[in-house]
């Protein structure tokens, strides 16, 4: 009978032990459906592999919907998502905030980047002296052309500076209009949103941008005068750009403008050149990239983007996930990641792998404007900064306000930030 009675007491213990699952990794990350079916597949690969699982939390595509996703469980030390992929520009507030555990003590080693771009690294990844992420995905803003048409009217090569480029847009719009009113020659994100940021330190250039200085962010110097009023000129003095620049210009608005055949030269992201490169496209191969020009030539910049993976200091699996990411950046995912979606992966191994090469020849000037690539100010409130200048460099963009108030104004807004923050890093 005791037999009996302590065999009923353990078997619901036993079946409820049996029934439970087992522990998982959960990775939170958005996209289209092909990027996730994606993300699906490689889980499943890992899984194979190590035995370890690993959820996939779906989250939308919209990035500002992305980031508040992975916020709220990180704010609450949720164990979940246990690791996630994040903007570039959201590394320093997560960190910031002690919420990115130091990838060294998860993996018991420390990491090899060596695979990946130095300057990303170590300008982007580390915080506080600890690796706090790694890049996935690697972007940067560059230059656009139809190779048709400046072969047609005389062009050798494109313009290496502002100068070049207003001088060769000029005569082709003339040209072109009589065939296409519509047809602008410079099109590019002028809207206000976080792509007119980026748009705006690849005009500054080299001896511009957001500097700082004994702990100061500078805004309003006069790099970044020229640059914005040359910014609001495109538009309305030279009339090189759309009427539309500061009021609808994103990245699809501008794609979708030069895919259409109305523009000689376009500012994007390489994520541009797959679809201007499809089955269907009117500028499938009359199109061609190089770095952005600058005032002087040599000044030009690109700025950095991209999405990378970090680890949550809540992950009550640390070693599986840093087992995850290691996963994740293997060379043979990164492959698949450029193969299969398109990506511009963040090995630099990749950019000379023959196959990729065959399918991505362009990855070859990729790699090259990639090493010099420029990251946004890393502080834990750039989210801010970024809001003040979006505003005031829309103003300026439009002729609302002058170039010089607006950056003053900018930088008013900016030194108020930094001050309920306590300054930098």
């Amino acid at each position: 009978m005791k037999s009996l009675l302590k065999l009923a007491v353990l078997l619901p213990l036993l079946v409820s032990a049996c029934s439970k699952k087992p522990a998982e990794l959960v990775f939170a990350v958005g996209g289209a459906p092909n990027e996730l079916d994606f993300w699906e597949t490689v889980a499943a690969d890992f899984r194979k592999e190590t035995g370890i699982s690993v959820r996939i939390l779906r989250q939308p595509t919209d990035s500002d919907q992305r980031r508040q996703g992975i916020l709220i469980p990180l704010k609450a030390e949720k164990n979940d998502p246990d690791v996630f992929l994040m903007d570039i520009a959201w590394i320093p507030q997560f960190a910031a905030s002690g919420w990115l555990r130091d990838l060294d003590a998860a993996a018991g080693a420390p990491v090899d980047t060596a695979p990946f771009w130095k300057n990303i690294v170590d300008r982007s990844d580390r915080y506080g002296g600890k690796l706090v992420a790694l890049p996935v995905y690697v972007d940067a803003g560059l230059l656009y052309y139809r190779k048709d048409l400046l072969k047609k009217y005389g062009y050798a090569k494109p313009p290496a500076t502002w100068k070049d480029l207003l001088e060769i847009s000029a005569r082709v719009q003339a040209a072109v209009r009589k065939e296409n009113p519509e047809f602008y020659a410079f099109a590019w994100q002028g809207a206000q949103y976080e792509g007119l940021v980026c748009d705006f330190l690849e005009f500054a250039g080299a001896k511009g941008g957001l500097r700082t200085e004994n702990g100061r962010l500078l805004a309003a110097t006069p790099e970044n005068i020229k640059a914005l009023a040359f910014m609001r000129d495109l538009v309305s003095k030279y009339k090189i750009s759309p009427p539309n620049t500061y009021t609808e210009m994103k990245e699809e608005e501008v794609r979708l403008f030069f895919q259409k055949g109305n523009a000689l030269f376009e500012r994007n992201w390489p994520y541009a050149w797959g679809l201007h490169q499809a089955e269907g496209s009117p500028v499938k191969d009359k199109t061609g990239i190089c770095p952005l020009p600058g005032f002087a030539g040599p000044d030009s910049v690109s700025t950095l983007g991209g999405w990378h993976i970090g680890l949550s200091k809540y992950s009550d699996k640390p070693e599986d996930a840093a087992r995850f990411i290691k996963y994740v950046l293997s060379k043979k995912v990164q492959k698949e990641l450029s193969l299969k979606l398109g990506w511009n992966p963040a090995r630099r191994d990749v950019y000379g792998d023959p196959e990729v090469l065959k399918v991505h020849p362009h990855f070859t000037q990729l790699r090259n404007i990639f090493d010099n690539a420029v990251p946004r100010p890393g502080l834990p409130y750039y989210t801010q900064v970024s809001e003040a200048l979006q505003r005031r460099l829309n103003a300026g963009v439009s002729g609302n306000e002058e170039p010089a108030a607006a950056l003053e104004a900018a930088q008013k807004e900016i030194d108020a930030v930094a001050a309920r923050y306590g300054g930098g890093k």
